[in-house]
């Protein structure tokens, strides 16, 4: 079984910063994609960030200059660095990840983690 635990949200100021991990622990044997997604109340979830295991990254144009992402393959774990934080990435942010694990590929989702940001 695949678990995905995120950490790192809180309340902050606008202008300051963040820091989100997301860890996978399980059957894991290999990861294809991780990353994170964010839902505003009343809105869909959409996608922030994302790296998959061949490096390749994708942002959000909300975020592009402003967020980072980056995955230690070692520990299984990505993370997502949030510097000049506006009020608008007020959200809860989801960890995804698409993994191959005991023969089978899913898609897993981390149980989400609240990021306010006051104005």
């Amino acid at each position: 079984q695949v678990q995905l635990v995120e950490s790192g949200g809180d309340l902050v100021q606008a202008g300051g910063s963040l820091r989100l991990s997301c860890a996978a622990s399980g059957s894991i044997f290999s990861i294809n994609f991780m990353g994170w997604y964010r839902q505003a109340p009343g809105k869909q979830r959409d996608l922030v960030a994302g790296i998959t295991n061949r490096g390749k990254i994708t942002y959000a144009d909300s975020v592009k200059g402003r967020f980072t992402i980056s995955r230690d393959s070692a520990s299984n774990t990505v993370y997502l660095q949030m510097n000049s934080l506006k009020p608008e990435d007020t959200a809860v942010y989801y960890c995804n990840a698409d993994i191959s694990a005991l023969g089978d590929r899913n898609d897993y989702w981390g149980q989400g983690t609240q990021v306010t940001v006051s104005s």
